[in-house]
């Protein structure tokens, strides 16, 4: 899914990046798709200010619209295929909900102490990349629940909250233009993309 205000070159390049095809929408009537949106093969979670019309556009894929105050889907949950770790506030229910939406065991956590672990990481079925003051116990946890090695890293120039400017999966991943060449290295390696 990307904001309907992307171009379409940048919407080619993506989908060649990634190997996907791509949905231009809105989430909530906003660009901010993925700061609202967290998804895996299995299904999607959404915040509840999403639209009929936009939820229609996930396919056959599940969709949950979050029943709770930390509707910021994206910004809150960290998923691949095999796992989900969440916002240590959602409550046991939400986390049935979201563990049942996404096909997946579901845990709380944080990445560098914050709560929005969604921002502070990148997820995919290779590997994850985590917020550069993530801690061990933190990096651990991560590995346990989606079953994939982590790693920390910066984006953008130095750019902790790497959920806020990368989108990742398995075949390849979209950087902000002033990630660095080691930067670029940490994230094939912690990824995968050998």
């Amino acid at each position: 899914m990307l904001g309907a205000d992307v171009p379409l070159r940048a919407a080619r390049t993506i989908e060649e990046t990634l190997s996907v095809r791509s949905v231009r929408t809105t989430v909530g009537g906003t660009n901010v798709v993925g700061s609202l949106l967290a998804m895996n093969a299995t299904g999607a979670v959404t915040t509840g200010f999403a639209t009929p019309e936009e939820r229609s556009g996930f396919g056959d894929l599940a969709v949950l619209v979050l029943p709770h105050r930390l509707n910021a889907a994206g910004n809150n949950i960290l998923c691949n295929d095999r796992g989900a770790v969440v916002h240590p506030g959602y409550d046991d229910r939400t986390l049935r909900l979201i563990g049942d939406t996404l096909g997946v065991p579901v845990a709380r956590g944080t990445i560098a102490g914050m709560r929005t672990i969604g921002s502070a990481g990148v997820a995919t079925n290779k590997g994850v990349l985590a917020h550069p003051h993530a801690t061990e116990a933190e990096l651990s946890l991560v590995r346990d629940v989606l079953k994939v090695p982590a790693m920390i890293t910066t984006a953008n120039y130095g750019t902790a909250q790497l959920g806020a400017c990368m989108v990742a999966n398995s075949k390849g991943a979209v950087v902000g233009g002033r990630t660095t060449s080691i930067e670029l290295g940490r994230i094939e390696e912690g990824l995968g993309y050998y």
